[in-house]
């Protein structure tokens, strides 16, 4: 399955994804810098910046990448039980995400998850560049 991050809210985007992984498919998410997050923006800044700070020495703490696809990546990976071991390492093995549309997928038939949204929406290639 082909899935065109263009416009796809990325909470409703990773549980589908997750869903569908763990059932046994192989999922590809093309322009995953175009999907929306939305919610306070502020409120992600500093969510992003608390996870980037490193605890005792510079080896130690929880590095989190702010690439497009990794951001993606992480929000799936929240979704799946237990991402370690058993099922749900088997299911994030099978999700792939990418920048752009790769030679591979190209004149493929992508599926579409466009959502609607209320409130703010800002794009995660804005995530990326704090």
């Amino acid at each position: 399955m082909i899935i065109n991050g263009k416009n796809a809210i990325l909470g409703r985007l990773a549980t589908r994804v997750a869903k569908e992984a763990l059932k046994g498919e192989e999922i590809s998410i093309v322009n995953c810098e175009q999907i929306v997050v939305t919610g306070n923006k502020e409120f992600f800044k500093k969510k992003l910046e608390d996870k980037r700070k490193r605890l005792g020495t510079t080896l130690s703490g929880p590095k989190v990448s702010r690439t497009n696809e990794k951001i993606v990546k992480r929000a799936i990976r929240g979704m799946l039980p237990n991402y370690r071991v058993g099922r749900g390492r088997e299911a994030f093995k099978r999700i792939k995400c990418y920048l752009g549309v790769p030679k591979e997928f190209e004149g493929k038939k992508f599926e579409n998850l466009e959502g609607k949204t209320k409130g703010k929406k800002t794009q995660i290639k804005e995530f990326a560049k704090w």
